[in-house]
């Protein structure tokens, strides 16, 4: 019994100890680091700016890096751009600030048919895969309506979704959400252009 206190004691007075020794300072001030068991990231190696650097990647040796490509400042006129969101001067545009080229028409039917063609269908009629499943009222792209609304408008709804349609922006670039309007304009001229429309070379294959 004599022993069994005896070491009872000893592990008491050390646990006292070990708990004044990390908790009972606590709050006194002191210049050396302070002592923590979880750091929690409160202290991270990093590079200061406007200082040099050994870092070997950069070869000038400065710690403050130039932007990188595609970012925007918050000072720039990007919401008021007209190739950014469609708009300029707070109002939707009527015509794609965008040169239609054969590129910009591939890559927009190469987009349209991830992103729009199961639900607005091949042709842009409304009856994509989605229509066999019950996922019906999907809009047609030859609708008078939208044949005439301006191609801004067109490119936020892309963008930013519409009534049940969801938005793309962060899967679909600015660059190719305009691919896209520019090809939804070639299915709907693909209905409406007249004979005479048609390139003489072409003519023959369709009738």
């Amino acid at each position: 019994m004599r022993t069994f206190l005896k070491y009872f004691f000893t592990a008491y007075v050390l646990a006292v100890a070990l708990v004044v020794g990390i908790a009972g300072f606590r709050g006194s001030k002191s210049t050396k680091p302070p002592l923590e068991v979880f750091p929690d990231m409160d202290r991270q190696p990093k590079l200061r700016p406007q200082t040099t650097t050994k870092f070997a990647a950069w070869s000038d040796g400065q710690t403050s890096r130039p932007h990188p490509a595609g970012t925007v400042s918050r000072e720039s006129n990007w919401e008021d751009n007209a190739f950014n969101t469609g708009r300029q001067a707070g109002t939707v545009v009527e015509v794609m600030p965008l040169e239609v080229t054969a590129a910009v028409l591939k890559r927009g039917q190469e987009r349209y048919s991830i992103y729009c063609q199961p639900c607005h269908g091949v042709v842009g009629d409304g009856k994509g895969i989605t229509s066999k499943y019950g996922m019906g009222n999907t809009a047609s792209l030859h609708q008078e309506r939208l044949i005439k609304t301006p191609d801004g408008d067109i490119f936020n709804t892309i963008g930013n979704g519409k009534n049940t349609m969801m938005g793309y922006a962060s899967a679909i670039p600015v660059a190719d959400r305009w691919a896209v309007v520019a090809y939804v304009r070639t299915l709907q001229l693909s209905r409406l252009a007249s004979e005479s429309e048609i390139p003489a070379a072409i003519l023959p294959t369709i009738k």
